[in-house]
């Protein structure tokens, strides 16, 4: 049994999107008649979904009404498709690690929190939608990451087994979900992970099995996990064994 697929979270991971979800939030807390929020404290917000970084930013003192927060996520979504993908950028080492992956002969798919509408677009105007074979957002399903159930999924329409799968993310909601899916798990550390370098946790830094400084270097340890394999490794001695 080899390594077949690998998923991959996409903000944080991918692209950095953090100057796009800013400047959505900032014209969504200016609609609302909200103090402002600075990009930095967006980026710390990032990661389990719209919903969650829009009330972040409402959130003061004391939690927002419902019905602001509703208003809030209205307004978002429509200053976000403005500005979604206007100047989100490729971190380095994406493509060339995208193509490593794909010259492996590895299926390749993405795993993110980020709703359908903006998260089609966003690969397409990225240049990355032709990388994979399948893409579960974060209202493909009812459950999100940290959850298991959206890399389960992906896992099923890339044709392979959890455990045939290696998941890339930048954050405690993708090594989680990876985790409880049974896959192998490779964390990258320039992405967000809600304000906590990945290096600097230890929990995080135990529930990856391997910590690359990019895809690139990431591709370059599957290749390496599949030779171990075809040596005679099993899959379960590997992820047995966090590094």
């Amino acid at each position: 049994m080899a390594l077949l697929s690998v998923t991959l979270d996409l903000d944080g991971t991918l692209l950095d999107t953090v100057p796009d979800l800013a400047a959505a939030c900032h014209a969504m807390l200016a609609e609302l008649g909200q103090p402002p929020r600075s990009d930095d404290e967006v980026r710390n917000f990032v990661g389990k979904g719209m919903a969650v970084l829009v009330e972040r930013c409402l959130t003061w003192e004391a939690p927002p009404a419902p019905g602001l927060v509703q208003a809030g996520i209205a307004a978002f979504r429509r200053h976000y498709a403005e500005t979604n993908g206007r100047t989100a950028q490729p971190y380095p080492g994406v493509f060339a690690g995208l193509d490593a992956l794909a010259a492996q002969g590895l299926k390749l798919g993405v795993v993110t929190n980020k709703p359908e509408a903006f998260t089609l677009p966003l690969l397409e105007r990225q240049g990355l939608a032709g990388y994979f074979a399948a893409v579960v957002s974060g209202d493909t399903l009812a459950q999100k990451k940290p959850d298991p159930a959206p890399v389960r999924h992906a896992c099923e329409l890339l044709g392979c087994r959890p455990e045939e799968n290696v998941h890339v993310g930048d954050s405690s909601n993708d090594f989680i979900a990876a985790r409880g899916a049974g896959c192998l798990t490779i964390g990258v550390p320039y992405g967000y992970n809600e304000g906590r370098p990945v290096t600097a946790s230890p929990v995080d830094v135990a529930s990856c099995h391997a910590l690359v400084s990019d895809l690139h270097e990431a591709a370059r340890v599957v290749a390496a996990w599949n030779g171990e394999i075809r040596t005679g490794a099993s899959i379960v001695s590997l992820a047995s064994s966090p590094s």
